[in-house]
């Protein structure tokens, strides 16, 4: 575990304020690069992709379903072809980009509160929360019937009144 006396040495504790700063400076220059480098991949998968083709074997099967005759349309194709002689992998990753799912409604349902939870620890951790909107979240996540809600306000403001009333006595 990192501590003070297994750093020394290493030049983390000798480093000046424009040092730190200057290594920052060449770490976000080489973040950009590495973004901008994964964002042109992106782009050139993206036209590849959209090519058209003229593939004897591909191209008639694509046009017959109504389908331009793309790079992508091909491979989708060739996956539910592999798919359909028995390939498991190749239709797992059919469902999955397809949005099937082999998860109950229950369990999705399950992993969407856990989502919530942690959202919520981590807001009130980093001091993000607005007592006004947990108000709100909570009531929205109970939904309860505006009759119920009337109800449960007219309690209130009738305690409230008889609080009054006992306090003069």
């Amino acid at each position: 575990m990192p501590n003070e006396d297994n750093l020394k040495g290493h030049g983390f504790h000798e480093r000046t304020a424009s040092e730190q700063r200057e290594l920052s400076v060449l770490g976000g220059k080489a973040s950009g690069k590495v973004r901008r480098r994964k964002a042109d991949f992106r782009k050139t998968l993206n036209l590849l992709l959209t090519a058209k083709i003229d593939n004897p074997e591909w191209s008639p099967t694509l046009e017959s379903l109504g389908l331009e005759s793309t790079l992508e349309a091909a491979v989708n194709a060739a996956m539910i072809k592999k798919a359909l002689a028995g390939d498991v992998k190749a239709y797992e990753a059919i469902a999955k980009y397809a949005g099937q799912t082999d998860k109950t409604d229950a369990d999705l349902a399950e992993q969407q509160i856990r989502t919530d939870r942690a959202r919520r620890a981590r807001d009130q951790e980093l001091g993000d929360t607005d007592n006004s909107d947990s108000i709100q979240s909570f009531l929205k996540a109970m939904r309860p019937a505006g009759a119920e809600l009337d109800v449960l306000f007219n309690e209130e403001n009738d305690d409230a009144e008889e609080t009054e009333k006992t306090s003069d006595i």
